[in-house]
């Protein structure tokens, strides 16, 4: 089959196996110069192995790789990246331990007539690209130092530097404010000007009508559709991901949480007057058994931190929290963990799986000590644990033994959110739980979080999707630079209203700690 003559990148009848998973089934993918290119499905259904064979990190076992017309075959990453072919990955694939300058330039290093880096060229060089996203740094501090949200501006600029043909993105705004989004898309108008083709990966439609020019659907490891995104309704869209008809989709609104919440009388959690210098500025919540408390605010507000802090992983120079009416020793993430609090952390890959482990093993870690005797565990109880949450939170794997770090990054998610589920806490803390899941995987855990809360837990939830989040909060604890600026309840539990209560807290000045 001969590719259209203005096809940047293509794959042709493409199949990748794994062990017991057939990741992609004969698909065919065009990506042309210019253009803005969806590419859509559940998680499992062979997204990422689609990037990865386009970006040299796996190898097709059937079908034909195409680049700029002719036969292609990519050994490495780095041979991609040298092609011509960039990658923004979800989870930021950089250097913590160095410097904002040194991961921007990272290989390619600005050299004085000696050839020794010139630092002095590359600071400048990499404050003058960062300013252009609207990211004013010192380029010199560790990238570890900056939020989620300014790594992932780094690695955007990374990869738009270099001198590419293709730049692959795939869940870019995961981590992103409103005006870093904004950025971004003025990016991507940018490089499709230049003929520069995209390959946008999200689960937020929103995002896809504003950028995307064509859309592919991948459904288990099959390409069920591609053609213009302008003529493929919301609701087609969804359907066509889920392989169910548009009038099921419509009638279980799965983008939906179900409703309010029945709140019992007394606080299951009471965080007084948390503070830690410079991050948190005495915030104080409390979170009843049944109730599902949001957390409300810009990227760098605090709610991570606040989070972070209840469950221990954050020393605090003063705050107390309370379990039950049972005092919890602040600072410390066993007390917590004992007390009944569990954490599911923003950063998955950093802060929660560990990659060479099994599904089984991810699951089953923080309650080995439950499930243990003697010093000696259960394996049937352990099996029995693994069991019941894979089949309740639908993950999709192998088999439990198959790595996480194979997994999909939904899937990934789900096994993060099992592991805090089998220690049967009283509250649960949630950062960005559907961060990087599909439509129908993300309605999965909106419905669970409904029946968590059901059952008595008391539940924090935090999300940069301001529809999610009032949509699932019966309450709404708005921070800002560390403090808290104000509560939504009842009928102001509103989009409207959270936005008016950030912009209003914007003009105020927050005194230090």
């Amino acid at each position: 089959m001969t590719a259209p003559p203005d096809e940047v990148l293509a794959v042709r009848g493409l199949t990748k196996r794994f062990p017991g998973v057939l990741a992609l089934d004969g698909v065919t993918f065009g990506l042309r110069a210019g253009e803005t290119h969806a590419l859509v499905g559940e998680n499992g259904a062979g997204k990422s192995t689609l990037i990865k064979v386009l970006t040299g990190v796996y190898r097709p076992d059937e079908g034909e790789l195409r680049y700029q017309g002719e036969p292609a075959a990519f050994p490495t990453p780095l041979a991609a990246q040298h092609a011509g072919i960039s990658t923004i990955y979800q989870e930021v694939n950089l250097i913590p331990l160095m410097s904002v300058a040194r991961n921007l330039f990272l290989g390619r290093e600005p050299r004085t007539r000696l050839g020794l880096i010139d630092f002095s060229r590359m600071h400048r060089e990499a404050e003058l690209a960062m300013a252009e996203y609207g990211v004013h740094v010192d380029v010199r501090r560790p990238l570890r130092e900056l939020g989620v949200g300014a790594q992932q501006m780094v690695a955007l600029a990374r990869a738009v530097s270099v001198d590419a043909r293709v730049v692959v993105m795939d869940e870019p705004t995961s981590s992103l404010e409103p005006r870093e989004v904004d950025t971004l898309f003025g990016v991507i108008r940018r490089l499709r000007d230049q003929g520069i083709a995209v390959l946008y990966v999200s689960h937020r439609l929103d995002e896809l009508y504003a950028v995307c020019d064509t859309v592919t659907v991948l459904r288990d490891g099959r390409l069920v559709h591609t053609g213009p995104l302008a003529d493929t309704g919301r609701l087609q869209l969804v359907s066509l991901m889920l392989g169910r008809e548009t009038g099921e989709v419509r009638a279980e609104g799965v983008t939906k949480f179900a409703g309010t919440h029945d709140a019992g009388a007394e606080p299951v959690l009471r965080a007084a007057n948390l503070t830690r210098r410079h991050q948190l500025h005495d915030v104080s919540l409390d979170i009843r058994p049944g109730e599902v408390v949001g957390l409300g605010g810009l990227l760098g507000s605090g709610r991570s931190e606040t989070a972070k802090a209840i469950a221990g992983a954050l020393p605090l120079g003063a705050g107390r929290v309370t379990v039950a009416g049972q005092p919890v020793r602040t600072g410390s993430t066993p007390a917590a963990i004992r007390a009944g609090i569990s954490l599911l952390p923003e950063d998955r890959k950093a802060e929660g799986i560990l990659p060479g482990l099994s599904v089984r093993e991810n699951i089953a870690l923080a309650a080995l000590p439950r499930m243990s005797r003697c010093g000696l565990v259960s394996e049937a109880r352990i099996d029995a644990v693994v069991d019941t949450f894979v089949k309740r939170l639908h993950i999709k794997a192998a088999g439990p033994h198959q790595k996480v770090g194979e997994l999909s990054g939904g899937n990934q998610q789900k096994v993060l959110l099992a592991r805090w589920l089998a220690m049967h806490p009283k509250v649960l803390l949630l950062d960005e739980p559907t961060r990087g899941i599909d439509v129908g995987a993300k309605a999965e855990v909106q419905r669970l979080i409904d029946e968590l809360a059901e059952d008595g837990l008391g539940v924090l939830l935090i999300s940069s999707d301001v529809e999610e989040l009032i949509e699932g909060s019966d309450r709404v604890v708005v921070l800002r630079d560390g403090a808290v600026v104000g509560e939504l309840t009842g009928d102001d539990v509103r989009e409207d209203r959270l936005m008016r209560a950030i912009a209003e807290a914007a003009a105020e000045e927050v005194p230090p700690a």
